[in-house]
């Protein structure tokens, strides 16, 4: 369990499960909520997939920010949660190693190159996975049997329970690029640009239009809640929060 901050003693804030790749941004919005003098969330993060079947299982969230929308009305469809919220947005885009010449325009002939790994998130798991392989499906509309080819040669290092996790301190992708598990790893651009600033060495691309996919961060509250859970949902389309989204590269819902 990867948790940010929790406060024992605080037993009425919010518990919030958020995908992974809120961790920086949602710490600066907790930093924002504790200053109006709301008691502080637990922070609990991870691959959205993986969050949603924990909750199903019994774990006590109050709160799902998840990296799509499908997870969260996988929950809100058991009648115990509220409708799911679209509250920030986010795009792949292309981590790349320096040795690797790549630029927009020549990505997709270099990710079908038998030469580059390609590393991914992990399917159903982890939207992210979903995502890069969303993005093969549309590689197939360009060229042909470009889909299968990609599809079996990813590799999903990041999002299941068998994914390697990064020594302490280490952010996982700038890590994963740092030990050369893969070429180019396909990823958020907010996750992307966190590696680059912690690895100077590699670098990020952005994907052209016909071929990227944009990701839509799904929010939903259990319905059972406390108010103050639901008062943390609606902080987070606030534009105090949204602006923290706003600088971290996340784009407006």
């Amino acid at each position: 369990m990867d948790v940010l901050k929790t406060y024992a003693s605080e037993a009425s804030g919010p518990i919030v499960y958020a995908a992974g790749s809120l961790k920086e941004a949602f710490a600066k919005i907790a930093d924002l909520w504790v200053a109006q003098g709301r008691p502080a969330p637990t922070f609990v993060f991870g691959a959205s997939g993986l969050l949603r079947q924990r909750i199903e299982l019994g774990e006590p969230a109050d709160v799902l920010a998840s990296a799509d929308t499908g997870h969260p009305q996988t929950l809100a469809s058991n009648g115990a949660w509220q409708t799911p919220t679209v509250f920030t947005r986010n795009v792949l885009c292309a981590l790349v190693q320096p040795h690797i010449e790549v630029t927009p325009q020549t990505l997709l002939a270099t990710l079908l190159r038998s030469d580059v790994r390609v590393g991914t998130s992990t399917p159903v798991a982890d939207p992210s996975g979903d995502y890069a392989f969303a993005l093969f499906r549309r590689a197939e509309e360009l060229v042909p049997g470009a889909r299968a080819k990609l599809e079996s040669k990813a590799l999903q290092l990041t999002g299941s329970p068998q994914s390697p996790a990064p020594p302490s301190g280490r952010g996982t992708y700038a890590w994963l690029m740092d030990t050369s598990q893969a070429d180019i790893f396909l990823t958020y651009k907010t996750n992307a640009v966190a590696a680059q600033r912690e690895l100077s060495k590699i670098r990020y691309i952005d994907i052209p239009t016909e071929l990227n996919v944009g990701a839509a961060y799904g929010l939903t509250v259990r319905l059972d809640a406390g108010s103050e859970a639901q008062d943390f949902g609606k902080f987070l389309i606030s534009a105090s929060a949204q602006y923290v989204l706003l600088k971290l590269g996340f784009e407006t819902p």
